[in-house]
């Protein structure tokens, strides 16, 4: 199955649902990044999430970043996305070990633990919109149910999930968000809370074969289902030697001054993609001149 992140509509267009495979994407994020299996399974959870976040946005300039601190041994997450689901990520501490959960299944929460998480949308006004909410599971699907109870003020399901090969690859990752628009009736509601509540891990369904397409046609079962869009996540840093140097030169003159006395070359390296990028003393002097 390929990558295919899907948008829709149901019950008389009382529900909006976003659903996505994205294995790929979070396989090239764990090559990049040589993450550990529960470091994979909860940036490829946060991946998947900004994926469908990020095709929320309006424009094709807004910018969507979740940002988790949090004390538990993963040290932290960070993704970012786009309007077209192409998303980007990192996790403090990719080579974290934990036992299996007492359920026997990477222990995300144990390696997220207790924290903040942070929603950030860059969309183009003076200050970005900044939403946060405090972790409840480390869970990550859990933790932005919460965030868009308590922060946005809308009723909202998710399902994440990340399976991981013996060889430590990925098998299978995605998930969906499910959101009730403010006319959705009580009737509805109930009924989608209970179909939620019996609803197989979406790991188990991915495990099937099921698609995203197959898994609203199954939760919408009964109900008009209208699919207005699809997409194809990716995992893609939009870095440049360009853009770091940029970013090097906007650190400050004294700081760039010292760096060239010292004479030697300096290497940056991307958080996102571990591009590493290097600039002689000479090009941080006409970086200087020119500014």
């Amino acid at each position: 199955m390929n990558d295919i992140l899907i948008h829709g509509m149901a019950a008389n267009n009382q529900v909006r649902f976003f659903s996505c495979y994205s294995k790929e994407l979070v396989e090239n994020a764990r090559q990049y990044h040589n993450t550990s299996p529960v470091a994979t399974a909860a940036l490829g959870r946060l991946l998947t999430a900004g994926a469908m976040m990020g095709s929320m946005c309006k424009n094709d300039s807004d910018i969507l970043t979740l940002q988790i601190q949090c004390s538990g041994p993963i040290g932290g997450l960070t993704v970012t996305a786009n309007a077209h689901a192409h998303v980007k990520g990192y996790v403090n501490n990719p080579g974290v070990m934990l036992p299996p959960s007492p359920a026997g299944k990477l222990d995300v929460g144990k390696a997220v633990d207790l924290g903040v998480l942070s929603v950030i949308k860059d969309i183009g006004l003076k200050e970005p919109y900044i939403g946060q909410s405090n972790l409840v599971s480390g869970e990550i699907a859990e933790d932005l149910t919460y965030y868009f109870a308590t922060s946005e003020q809308i009723p909202t399901s998710l399902a994440l999930g990340v399976l991981m090969e013996k060889n430590n690859t990925v098998k299978h990752a995605g998930g969906f968000i499910i959101q009730l628009m403010p006319y959705a009736e009580e009737t509805i509601i109930s009924d989608l809370e209970k179909r939620l509540k019996d609803y197989s891990s979406i790991t188990s369904l991915m495990d099937k074969g099921m698609t995203p397409y197959d898994m609203m046609n199954r939760l919408f079962d009964g109900y008009d289902i209208t699919f207005t869009k699809e997409t194809t996540p990716l995992y893609k840093c939009d870095c440049s030697k360009e853009r770091t140097f940029k970013a090097v030169m906007s650190i400050g003159r004294k700081d760039i001054e010292e760096m060239i006395k010292e004479g030697e070359p300096i290497q940056v390296e991307c958080h996102f993609c571990n591009q590493k990028y290097t600039f002689t003393p000479d090009e941080l002097k006409k970086g200087l001149a020119d500014s």
